[in-house]
């Protein structure tokens, strides 16, 4: 297991909402997918949640910092779960090195498509993919590059909203959870990760919808 020395601030992070392809477990990384209508009631939950926590923490949204993916499923997950607040938040910052890890060639493909060979859906990886770069793709080692370049801006408090394959590179670099179990993890979608010091702990909003967890990347 690996963790940087930076002093990560405590923040809120949220998977964006479900997709069609996340619901029929495609690999999607860069590419563009819209969220359906589940992922579009998990998002409006999702701020409900938020708000209550940062009530129940004593936090001032419009003092805080909010940071999304400029994918559109991760920014339209943060205009509705901002739409929970009755209050004029500062704008977002859609920042590019939030964008999901990029699966190259292997994007939009059925993971039980792909040949063992090439690559490993989640429950069957091992610390070594961490390393695996599909053709015109990026690892995970790659995504913790430009994590710990992004940490350099994040402010205390601070809101993010992002992609499965960007939380579990958090969970080792800021927790310093083990490679091979970040890998293997299925970020849930309508679920509030709360990084407190070394720790991350789960909030789930009211299950208003078909709940299914959605595999991740």
């Amino acid at each position: 297991m690996t963790m940087t020395s930076f002093q990560w601030p405590d923040f809120y992070f949220a998977r964006h909402g479900e997709t069609d392809w996340n619901r029929e477990q495609r690999y999607q990384g860069s590419m563009d997918i819209p969220l359906n209508r589940t992922g579009q009631l998990q998002a409006n939950a999702n701020g409900i949640l938020l708000r209550q926590l940062l009530e129940r923490d004593g936090l001032d949204p419009t003092s805080l910092q909010w940071f999304a993916s400029p994918l559109g499923r991760a920014s339209e997950t943060m205009d509705r779960m901002r739409a929970a607040f009755d209050v004029d938040l500062p704008p977002v910052i859609h920042d590019k090195r939030l964008i999901e890890i990029s699966f190259g060639t292997l994007e939009g493909r059925l993971h039980a498509e792909i040949n063992r060979e090439l690559a490993l859906a989640p429950g069957e990886r091992d610390a070594s993919y961490w390393f695996f770069r599909p053709e015109s793709g990026e690892n995970y080692e790659d995504v913790s590059s430009r994590l710990l370049d992004f940490a350099q801006e994040l402010t205390a408090n601070a809101v993010v909203v992002a992609h499965g394959g960007v939380l579990r590179v958090l969970r080792h670099l800021v927790v310093g959870a083990g490679r091979a179990e970040v890998l293997n993890w299925p970020p849930p979608q309508g679920v509030i990760a709360q990084f407190t010091g070394q720790t991350m702990a789960l909030h789930a909003a009211v299950n208003t919808w078909d709940a299914q967890e959605a595999t991740a990347p």
